[in-house]
């Protein structure tokens, strides 16, 4: 069949028409590019593309029908010093394919994977994956519930973990697409009062070698094999037997559902870096269209890759048509599925130019300009492992941002200074955890103009998918991560972890009431700073890893989430339901402008305000003096409550004094010494008679406070 040039050589991937297909792929440095038809015997026919054309290689395919599977293989120089690698034996996935058949064999002929970075006439077409020709959907993805980022308490979830030991979800739905969408997880999230869920990688995606020798699998899914294919494992057996189809459409459908449940999808998506490796690495996609195209290179050594991902190849971001897949790659998530917002790792990446991270990258500018993906959330993980890396508070608006310095203060303040302060020394004062209650505005309020972006900008959290969760943080001291295969080696040294005298399970309930109480510590901080808080899957239950900060090979319950709740744990989820509806409530608690210090309307109390545990109002002294671990945070808008935060960080119990002032009395809305909000002495503290201004209360050991101003 001879190929008939495409109407629009731009528009990469496979796309349907009335009699055929249009097919386009960016491979500028190759000699030629045949398009690779397989029947459903796999008998191959190859169709020579018509190129290059701007780099792209097209052509207009009148046999193409839904359900096509194909591939294509590359001629040209095999260079390395160059940075060529083009072996026409190599069957290679488009990067635009929206559906995936098949996934990277383990083995080859001669037993190893390295084939697929060698030169040689081996053919690769029975160990690697085919793209699969989707039709267009049926119906429109429908719209999600918009919520305001004021609103938005965001809800990081793996899709396998969050069900796949939650006894509600059938059987054959656990650990996949549709369970997502089941009434329980949706009861479960509503019920939290969550607004978002934000899911690791759902792309498709590969294991890495070392794992496989290990007999270990990349569970969390930050090693992309395609930008535009759900990854096919996370579809249920009766999905996955019909094909990449139904599986699209499992997924839209779990989508759909969690929208009608007033829920919003974030994904986690990974563009910095694919599932390709290193120099050494497989050749199944971008690598052998154009490696030096696709990846970054060291300036003047184009056989050199630059590496600022840390797993040997990184995406480059200063050549046009790879902003162009990611911006493509993303408009069709949000338009095809339905998609409310994207989490972009490692995002210092997708900014860097041959000089460093540019804010007005024009990735960036894209994204934050575009008509389709603008209008949907956008959060960076402001950092990689390249030079000038660190990038926290530089994004662009409206783009949000993971706060790693809100993190770090409040692991300090809590664990390791707590644990400190028991033996009465001193850690890092009250400064930086005031900074982060009330915003961050050293980070984010470095905009032009001056605190424009707001403390909306910063995602709070205390912990996320790596590194040790809630509870074993207050359980561990040390990493234990001997399951990975990697002697410990991997995973962070640094956790600011406090195991509060015994490492790991221990039967001593006065450990174990300790670090419950510690948990609600952060947990009630994170909840009741400015910011848009991030609640990781399982923290509001205590959910353990056993001491492993870096689970990403653990596709086992060390991962998912157990449903069989203890006491404790049920008590938890309450408190954490109770901090999130007074959240709700109260505007105070959410405020989408940084706070002035200053009474607005002269009639009540100043929007923000400090005091000492003694009721005086801040000094020099309170920020600077590291002994100090007692605060006072008086919250207040021109409409509804005020809020009053009342911290004890010392070792013991303190009283305090409420600041006397002429504003309403007080009462206590909740209190982390509670076990849990549904307790006799909560209710009893609940119901109790308003606390004036200027009244003595006694705050128990490391705990803290939510007073609100009574009507």
């Amino acid at each position: 069949m001879s190929a008939i040039p495409s109407p629009t050589p731009h528009r990469f991937g496979v796309h349907l028409g009335s009699a055929g297909a249009s097919v386009s792929v960016w491979a500028p440095h190759a000699a030629g590019v045949d398009l690779c038809l397989f029947d459903a015997k796999g008998a191959e026919s190859r169709i020579p593309l018509v190129g290059p054309e701007a780099g792209a290689w097209h052509a207009w395919v009148p046999s193409i029908r839904a359900g096509q599977h194909y591939g294509f293989r590359a001629r040209g120089p095999w260079d390395p010093t160059q940075g060529h690698v083009y072996n026409e034996a190599r069957l290679l996935l488009d990067p635009y394919a929206r559906g995936i058949e098949g996934a990277i064999a383990h083995e080859s002929t001669d037993g190893s994977a390295a084939f697929l970075s060698r030169q040689d006439d081996v053919d690769s077409a029975p160990f690697v994956p085919r793209g699969v020709v989707l039709a267009p959907p049926r119906t429109p993805a429908e719209n999600g519930p918009r919520v305001a980022w004021a609103d938005t308490i965001v809800y990081e979830a793996h899709v396998k973990g969050l069900t796949q030991a939650m006894p509600e979800v059938p059987a054959a739905m656990r650990g996949t697409y549709s369970a997502l969408g089941h009434d329980a997880v949706v009861r479960h999230l509503q019920g939290l009062g969550v607004t978002t869920l934000e899911l690791l990688p759902i792309h498709a995606f590969a294991s890495e070698t070392h794992l496989e020798k290990l007999g270990l699998d990349n569970y969390w899914g930050y090693n992309t094999l395609g930008f535009f294919a759900p990854h096919a494992p996370y579809a249920t057996a009766a999905a996955r037997g019909k094909g990449p189809q139904a599986i699209a459409d499992e997924l839209r459908a779990a989508i759909a559902a969690l929208h009608r449940g007033g829920i919003e999808v974030i994904l986690d998506v990974v563009y910095n870096h694919t599932c390709e490796g290193g120099a050494s690495g497989r050749q199944v996609s971008w690598r052998g269209l154009d490696n030096r195209a696709y990846y970054r290179h060291l300036d003047g050594q184009p056989g050199v890759l630059d590496d600022t991902t840390g797993t040997g190849n990184t995406l480059d971001f200063g050549e046009p048509r790879v902003v162009q897949m990611a911006l493509d790659s993303l408009r069709y998530w949000i338009t095809d599925y339905g998609v409310d917002g994207f989490r972009f790792d490692l995002a210092t990446t997708l900014g860097r130019t041959g000089n460093g991270f540019e804010p007005r990258h024009p990735f960036l500018v894209g994204i934050t300009t575009d008509p389709v993906i603008g209008g949907v959330k956008l959060i960076a993980e402001p950092w990689d492992l390249g030079l000038g890396g660190w990038q926290t508070g530089a994004f662009p608006a409206p783009m949000a941002e993971w706060n790693d310095r809100y993190r770090d203060s409040i692991r300090t303040f809590w664990l390791t200074d707590a644990e400190r302060a028991l033996v009465k020394k001193s850690g890092h004062g009250v400064q930086d955890l005031a900074t982060r209650l009330a915003g961050s505005s050293d980070v984010f309020g470095q905009s032009d103009p001056p605190l424009s972006r707001g403390p909306l900008a910063s995602i709070n959290f205390v912990t996320a998918h790596d590194g040790f969760t809630l509870s074993d943080l207050t359980a561990y001291h040390d990493k234990h991560n001997e399951a990975n295969g990697e002697d410990g080696a991997d995973g962070s040294p640094s956790n600011s972890s406090w195991n509060h005298g015994a490492e790991g399970p221990t039967d001593d309930e006065a450990i174990l009431s300790a670090r419950r109480r510690t948990a609600r510590n952060l947990l009630g901080t994170l909840l009741l700073s400015a910011g848009v808080p991030m609640i990781v899957a399982g923290d509001e239950m205590g959910r353990t890893q056993r001491g492993n900060n870096n689970a990403y090979c653990q596709d086992n319950d060390l991962s998912w989430i157990d449903w069989a709740l203890q006491p404790w744990q049920s008590s938890l989820r309450a408190t954490t339901a109770h901090l999130l509806r007074l959240r709700r409530e109260h505007p105070v608690l959410r405020p989408a402008t940084f706070y002035e210090g200053r009474d607005r309307d002269e009639t009540r109390r100043d929007d923000l305000a400090w005091f000492y545990g003694s009721g005086q109002g801040e000094s020099e002294q309170l920020w600077h003096d590291s002994s100090v671990r007692a605060l006072q945070m008086m919250r207040s808008l021109a409409e509804g409550s005020d809020a009053l935060i009342v911290i004890n960080g010392y070792g013991s119990p303190a009283s305090v004094a409420i600041p006397p002032d002429d504003g309403p009395a007080w009462r206590l809305a909740w209190d982390s010494a509670w076990e849990s909000p549904e307790s006799d002495e909560a209710r009893a503290a609940l119901a109790a008679e308003a606390v004036s201004p200027g009244s003595t209360i006694e705050v128990d050991t490391l705990s803290m406070r939510l007073y609100l101003s009574a009507a």
